[in-house]
């Protein structure tokens, strides 16, 4: 036991993950990735080797969304050029200005719950594809956090009526496919609704997914993608969380009414995802094993409560230190995916934290194992960080404070209480967006 007032120290593998991070982003990183999918050869713009003829007359118009607009936008705009004819950019933050993009028109929003800068934003897209021709050719950069980013609320909605519903679900703990399918009810812009707006003009979508699975009409709230049919009935689905008499009657309503069918977008060209999670997932197995660390992919698409699945992971992880089952250690065990918080305090932290606070009371007596729970966009929650790491030694350096650990996780204070220790990983808002990374090594 540390003595009460000894100075906090971090858990001890904590440098050497954040290491491993670094690492695997840069294997996401959106501004090389786009750079690498495009080519300009003469009149005509090449995607994968896939050529979109420019027409003599028609124009280039660059739209990016989301999270990695920005990387994304520098990506293209390296290639293309004075090609362009037309660019806005919609980021989360305004830290890239006109003169870094150029040309472009940088038009932030806000995340995760829109506000008039979202409106804004969805309108300054809608704009730039107005007049457009079957000439033109729109090329847009998609990543997530676009569906709170950029809106236009759908007649007689209005953005009040978009906050509440998504402040609702959020609290609730809605997963992202429910959240994004009520959004897609609610807005002109998504459900391919900007598609329609370019049409005839012809689009080309390059995709980093922050969506397990990589399903194109939910990233983003699909935009610019044939929104896919579904028997779900979203109405019965939310009434479900309990929350359905907490959105407004408007909201009920539209959500109450059958879907209007839409038309198939035959200008929708071509639509690549260039990075999701699996492609994260396995670059930090590859920075393990260069560091001479076995490691495992055990899984990239885990979703549900995030308290829950802590406890699974580090019982998995106890499992091959006491039992040296399925595997023998050392070995580190990398994962994928996206956890929900039902929020029941008014604490700090994020799905992230709140994982790894719920991993390091599983760890308790154990010996020789780190966690880390890690936002690839380097933003969880209202912790401030990207997510944590603990280790075996984490709730006796809680105790020896005085912090109860399970009382924070009670109130949703995990980054409060994870601070105290050294535990969270703070790096800033990474320009990328690819889902969740989690580590267990056991030494």
């Amino acid at each position: 036991m540390r003595a009460r007032g000894a100075p906090v120290s971090q858990p001890r593998l904590k440098p050497f993950i954040e290491e491993l991070f670094r690492e695997a982003l840069s294997a996401v990183d959106p501004e090389r990735l786009v750079r690498e999918a495009i080519d300009l050869h003469h009149n005509a713009v090449l995607v994968r080797g896939i050529p979109h003829r420019l027409e003599r007359h028609g124009r280039l118009v660059v739209l990016a969304l989301g999270k990695a607009a920005v990387p994304m936008a520098r990506g293209a705009l390296s290639v293309l050029g004075d090609r362009v004819h037309r660019c806005v950019v919609v980021p989360k933050s305004d830290g890239a200005d006109d003169a870094e993009l150029g040309l472009c028109h940088v038009v932030p929003g806000s995340h995760p719950l829109p506000d008039a800068r979202s409106l804004h934003a969805g309108q300054a897209l809608l704009e730039a594809v107005q007049g457009l021709s079957r000439d033109d050719l729109v090329l847009v950069l998609l990543s997530g956090g676009g569906s709170a980013l950029a809106e236009v609320p759908r007649t007689p909605l209005d953005l009040n009526d978009v906050v509440r519903t998504t402040e609702c679900l959020l609290k609730a703990g809605a997963d992202i496919w429910l959240l994004n399918g009520v959004r897609r009810r609610l807005s002109e812009l998504k459900g391919g609704g900007l598609a329609r707006a370019a049409a005839p003009a012809r689009i080309i979508n390059l995709i980093v997914s922050d969506v397990l699975g990589s399903p194109l009409s939910v990233i983003a709230s699909g935009p610019t993608v044939e929104p896919e049919p579904t028997s779900e009935d979203i109405a019965r689905t939310v009434k479900q969380l309990g929350v359905w008499f907490d959105l407004p009657e408007v909201v009920r309503t539209t959500l109450e009414t059958p879907e209007r069918s839409t038309l198939r977008l035959g200008n929708v060209l071509q639509s690549v995802v260039l990075a999701d999670a699996a492609v994260l997932a396995h670059a930090a197995i590859e920075a393990c094993r260069v560091r001479g660390l076995p490691a495992v992919v055990c899984g990239t698409r885990y979703t549900g409560e995030a308290s829950q699945f802590g406890r699974f992971w580090a019982t998995l992880a106890r499992s091959v230190r006491e039992e040296r089952v399925p595997w023998a250690p050392p070995v580190a065990l990398v994962a994928a995916g996206e956890l929900t918080v039902t929020v029941r305090g008014g604490g700090r932290g994020g799905r992230n934290t709140e994982m790894a606070l719920a991993a390091a009371l599983t760890l308790a007596g154990a010996r020789d194992i780190t966690i880390a729970s890690l936002a690839s966009d380097g933003d969880d929650g209202t912790s401030g960080a990207a997510g944590a790491v603990v280790d075996t030694a984490t709730i006796d350096a809680l105790r020896d404070l005085g912090l109860d650990a399970r009382d924070a996780l009670q109130r949703n204070d995990s980054a409060t209480v994870l601070a105290a220790v050294g535990s969270l990983v703070v790096t800033g808002l990474t320009g990328t967006n690819v889902n969740d990374l989690y580590v267990a090594i056991v030494d």
